[in-house]
This record gives structure tokens, sequence and C-alpha cells, in this order.
């Protein structure tokens, strides 16, 4: 993963709305399947985050998540749902990829 200041807008992607705040904790719900969906994610800078990867029949490439800023490699269950300590992250864009970068997401924490 990468944060990144650049600033774009990301203006073709529909808004996600797959983050919630639970006692303090912001969840990023994201369903890994053929990709990552949704592939855009919008959340808080600053509050404790877990990334919560849900697979359902997921035998792809998507299976093996990789966030390299964060050192982060997680094989993940056919089946099932993982939560991913993301920390407690800075403003910028939080890069993530599977294991063989074809298939990328990425998370803009704004302050």
């Amino acid at each position: 993963i990468i944060f990144s200041n650049s600033g774009g807008s990301g203006g073709n992607s529909p808004r996600a709305d797959n983050v919630s705040v639970i006692d303090g904790k912001q969840i990023i719900e994201i369903k890994a399947k053929g990709g990552y969906f949704p592939k855009k994610s919008t959340a808080k800078a600053g509050l404790p985050t877990v990334l919560r990867v849900n697979t359902d029949g997921t035998f792809d490439c998507s299976i093996a998540v990789r966030i390299p800023s964060l050192k982060i490699s997680r094989n993940l269950p056919p089946l099932g749902t993982t939560d991913i300590d993301l920390g407690v992250p800075d403003a910028g864009v939080l890069y993530g990829t599977c294991a063989m970068g074809m298939y990328p997401f990425e998370i803009d924490f704004q302050g």
C-alpha cells in the first residue's frame, strides 16, 4: 500500500457504502471474488480500522490479499470473513492488490 495525497477524485465510480464505525472501530467491508468489490472505498483517517474481507466460493488469485506499504500478506479462506487490522491510518490513499497484482483496490482515508 502506498499513501498518496494526489487529490484524484475517481469521479467515474459511484460512492461505496461499505464503511461503518462500531464501538470506535472503523470497519471497511469488501468482497473478494474475481477481484475486490468495491474497488474504491472512502474512510476516515485517524480511527482504528479493520479491513473485513468476505469470500464466497473464492478460488482465484483475489484469495491472496497484499497491502505492501503495511507489509500485509494474507491468504483468505475460500468461504468466510477475514478481518485485517490496518491500525490507525493517516490521511491518504492505501493501495492493495491480489498476490498476482491483477486485482487492485484502494481506500481513500480522508482527514
